[in-house]
């Protein structure tokens, strides 16, 4: 992939990058070294932002370190001019949000940590669960990006090895997660095994020692509904809404501030 790119040098978290654009549409995006060389040497890699339309564009810097702005057309042929600039403070709101902020989900996520000694340590702060036909376009990204941002995350493709037994290995990752992330599709809802996953998040949900957080993809309120109405009426991201980058920098903060909070 070609691609033109600003070393941007070690920058602290929180500061804002400024993209301005002249010309068309591109993908724009901010990668830490590690990425960045990744996405040189053409393997995958992980980076926040998306495509961009309009000018300017603000980045914020999720973590102190070094990073760089990537501007590409996605393949196709593009032409224009850029301008960065770094500038300081944090990044103000981009639009209105339609939807609940999932901080009031941190002191239920405290609970879950501060608890009982008895109760079963965390070794996980993400469990997430999903069909496998929403690995490449929702799974996968969103696993990478909330591991880039510190958190443990039981995944299958992280976790699970050639002879391991599924259903004991998953039992393990769902009563050993702070966190149960549920990403609700159509396929999710067609196959046994997800729901057997899902089953034992409710029961964690329900009894409070863990905080289930439903995620949407191509897939309505009235659908959900359907199928499970509890699931419907609980606070949930949506794909359609928010980025992956979005929705995992939002989950990562909910669970760093509830484990400020005191026994």
């Amino acid at each position: 992939m070609q691609f033109n790119y600003w070393d941007l040098g070690q920058q602290p978290s929180g500061a804002i990058v400024q993209i301005t654009l002249s010309g068309n549409a591109a993908n724009v995006r901010l990668f830490d070294s590690s990425n960045f060389r990744s996405l040189k040497a053409g393997r995958r890699a992980t980076g926040y932002g998306g495509h961009a339309t309009r000018s300017p564009i603000r980045l914020q810097i999720p973590r102190s370190g070094h990073w760089y702005v990537v501007i590409d057309y996605g393949g196709f042929a593009g032409r224009g001019r850029a301008g960065v600039q770094v500038l300081p403070g944090r990044l103000p709101a981009l639009r209105e949000r339609t939807v609940a902020p999932l901080d009031r989900l941190a002191d239920s996520v405290a609970a879950v940590n501060h608890a009982d000694d008895n109760l079963i340590p965390k070794e996980w702060d993400v469990f997430i669960s999903h069909a496998s036909e929403d690995k490449n376009d929702v799974v996968r990204p969103l696993a990478y990006a909330l591991q880039e941002l510190g958190l443990r995350v039981w995944y299958d493709e992280f976790e699970l090895r050639i002879g391991d037994s599924l259903r004991r290995k998953i039992d393990q990752g769902i009563a050993r997660s702070a966190f149960g992330v549920v990403v609700l599709s159509t396929d999710f809802f067609a196959k046994n095994w997800t729901q057997y996953e899902l089953d034992g998040l409710v029961i964690r949900s329900v009894d409070g020692s863990q905080v289930l957080l439903p995620l949407w993809h191509k897939i309505t309120k009235a659908e959900v509904m359907a199928q499970s109405p509890s699931l419907a009426d609980k606070l949930a991201r949506s794909t359609t809404d928010s980025t992956l980058e979005e929705i995992a920098a939002e989950i990562a903060e909910v669970i760093a501030r509830a484990t400020e909070v005191p026994a």
